[in-house]
């Protein structure tokens, strides 16, 4: 049968030899066929395809009408298995399951693309195409449905630029690698397939990835890596993806020199087996770093200079973002993995251990917020669509607000009055006055996108700045911009957060960024002003953005300072406690920038950082 398979859909030998590897997926059991799909910490095959890879990619399947789809756990976190992508009017879809480490399972009858991601850790993807044997190509149905309701034709420019995701994502040598001096090739899967137009009507693509590669390009010189100028301190990266010698699971912590823009220290932690570092904060002193494992229940902590280890506290499952209070110098970390609405914890200075857990009213936070004062708490709640504002001076919750579809980020004024929460799976970010305690309105980032015409110049996709699926989001030291990392769409927002201006809290500029573009960070420039770092889940590059090159405040001229490699330094003078084995500087998720120059954090830092910051940076909105 599983041969069979595969020969009724061949048209050519080119097409059989394509589609051979997926002759391994349709396993026959006595109760008829499965697909089994692990879930592990392991980067790109989150959604591991227990029968082996098809076309090389080892979280896609092929089946027939009636197969089931089996979830296992291989994973140190619990995950949900939800359907992110499904056929229009599909037979037991949506599916969607509480975050657990167990097995599920769901039987696909319709025809067509499903694709299936975890909302905790929603780059996870896995893929399953039901064939119709009986139709030539393989069916990707006529239109699909994505979890947040929008539903587009399967040739369409967001179903194509979506594909491209997958692949990109669940393929390590798809990322970009800024090291490499070939162009950027991305393989697709050379099979045809039945797609579907606005109008309905079918149509035969005889190559999958002759098509994505004409859409959408292919074979791009990357950009040459050119330093900005001198920054304060040094910046700090999850590269999550990258693996080392000495442990199983994924990632490190990378050090880049804000004066020579080269990594100075790598560090792995191969004792705990660090896994899937997610995001850092550090102490009042600049002396630790607090770091988060996002695919387990730890956080670690090692000294920032040294990179020694110094403890790994449990602290409950899926731990994604950490910071400080402003007044206390307590960790919160946010549980993004914990039903329960006791789902951020509170740990002493020096993180020796949870003191106590918070209840925010909600589960499943992501990347909150502290204000500048100490006072408050914003999280994004993101399984529930909300946002709990959190009061410590009255340990009570404020307000519990709606946002969007996944919450996953906060950002919030210098002053602490108004919050942003980024929505991942509906682009948009919910605009928030702390002090009423109400929604004053919505950023839409796709407001200059058309998600149905593919390549046609007379009818453009994009008419202004867009950003789809966002991630972080802060807002500078000072006040006046915020920049938002957009992973779908590759690109970075800046809105103007000014007061009293006819672009306050609109999108004012948009710059180019890398695949799986996340994480955003603020630090300072030597002699005045701000940079962002932007990093991204696919590619070994950090972005810097000056949002107001000009000094005139005005984030609209906001550009790209430079690039730089977060990689170890060629000249082998990166400090490292592991050997790095594969996917280098691969994964840029958490960002981090020493010393803390935010509202709050600035003026507790020792008087040596404080030397090297101007007077404004060391009070960011007046004395």
């Amino acid at each position: 049968m599983k041969r069979g398979i595969v020969s009724r859909i061949c048209r050519s030998v080119a097409m059989c030899v394509a589609l051979a590897a997926a002759s391994s997926v349709s396993l026959v059991y006595a109760d008829g066929p499965r697909v089994t799909f692990e879930l592990t910490d392991e980067p790109g095959s989150w959604f591991n395809n227990a029968a082996g890879p098809v076309a090389g990619f080892k979280s896609l399947a092929v089946a027939t009408p009636g197969t089931e789809v089996r979830f296992t756990g291989k994973s140190n976190t619990v995950h949900t298995r939800t359907s992110l992508i499904y056929p229009k009017g599909a037979v037991n879809m949506p599916f969607d399951t509480e975050p657990r480490k167990g097995s599920d399972s769901v039987v696909l009858k319709t025809p067509g693309l499903y694709v299936f991601t975890c909302k905790i850790h929603p780059y996870m993807f896995g893929a399953v195409i039901v064939d119709d044997p009986s139709t030539e190509g393989l069916d990707l149905g006529k239109k699909i449905s994505l979890v947040n309701g929008i539903e587009v034709p399967t040739f369409s420019d967001l179903a194509l630029r979506l594909l491209r995701t997958f692949f990109i994502a669940t393929h390590p040598a798809n990322w970009q690698d800024y090291t490499s001096d070939k162009p950027w090739h991305i393989t697709y899967p050379p099979v045809p397939v039945r797609v579907a137009g606005p109008d309905g009507v079918e149509i035969l693509v005889p190559n999958l990835a002759a098509a994505l590669s004409a859409v959408l390009g292919n074979d791009v010189t990357l950009d040459k890596l050119e330093n900005p100028g001198p920054a304060v301190g040094e910046i700090w990266v999850d590269t999550q993806f990258e693996k080392t010698a000495g442990k199983s699971k994924p990632g490190t912590a990378t050090a880049i020199s804000g004066q020579t823009w080269k990594a100075t220290r790598k560090v792995a932690l191969p004792n705990i087996n660090m896994n899937n570092p997610h995001n850092m904060w550090t102490d009042r002193n600049q002396n630790l770093i607090y770091q988060t494992q996002w695919f387990d229940s730890k956080l670690a902590v090692f000294n920032r200079v040294t990179g020694a280890f110094v403890n790994n506290i449990e602290v409950g499952e899926g731990p994604s973002h950490v910071m400080t209070r402003v007044d206390t110098d307590q960790l919160h970390v946010a549980l993004n993995g914990t039903a329960s609405n006791e789902s951020v914890v509170e740990l002493s200075p020096l993180a020796n251990g949870v003191e106590r857990r918070i209840d925010i009213g909600r589960g499943h936070p992501h990347a909150h917020w502290m204000s500048h004062d100490g006072k408050l708490m914003v999280t994004p709640n993101a399984l529930s669509g909300d946002s709990t504002q959190f009061n410590f001076t009255q340990d009570r919750i404020d307000a519990i607000l709606p946002a969007g579809v996944i919450p996953i980020a906060v950002g919030m004024t210098p002053d602490s009055k108004k919050s942003y929460v980024a929505s991942l799976l509906d682009s948009t970010i919910t605009v928030i006055d702390t002090q009423s305690e109400s929604v004053l309105g919505t950023i839409n980032l796709l407001a200059n996108y058309n998600p149905i015409p593919v390549a046609d110049p007379n009818n453009p996709n994009v008419t202004g700045p867009v950003g789809a699926l966002p991630i972080q989001t802060p807002v500078s030291p000072n006040g006046k911009s915020m920049v938002t990392a957009n992973t779908l769409t590759g690109t970075i927002t800046i809105v103007d957060t000014r007061l009293g201006l006819p672009t306050t809290d609109k999108v004012v500029a948009m710059l180019g960024c890398d695949p799986g573009c996340h994480g955003v960070q603020y630090g300072a420039k030597k002699d005045g002003g701000y940079y962002a770092y932007v990093s991204s889940k696919f590619s070994n590059r950090l972005i810097v953005v000056d949002a107001d090159p000009n000094n005139d405040g005005n984030p609209a001229d906001a550009k790209i300072a430079g690039t730089v490699a977060l990689t170890a330094a060629a000249d082998g003078t990166t400090a490292t406690d592991d050997t790095v084995v594969g996917n280098k500087g691969m994964g840029g998720q958490g960002v981090l920038a020493v010393p803390v120059v935010y509202n709050g954090w600035v003026q507790n830092l020792p008087q040596f950082w404080k030397d090297q910051l101007t007077d404004a940076q060391q009070n960011p909105i007046g004395k």
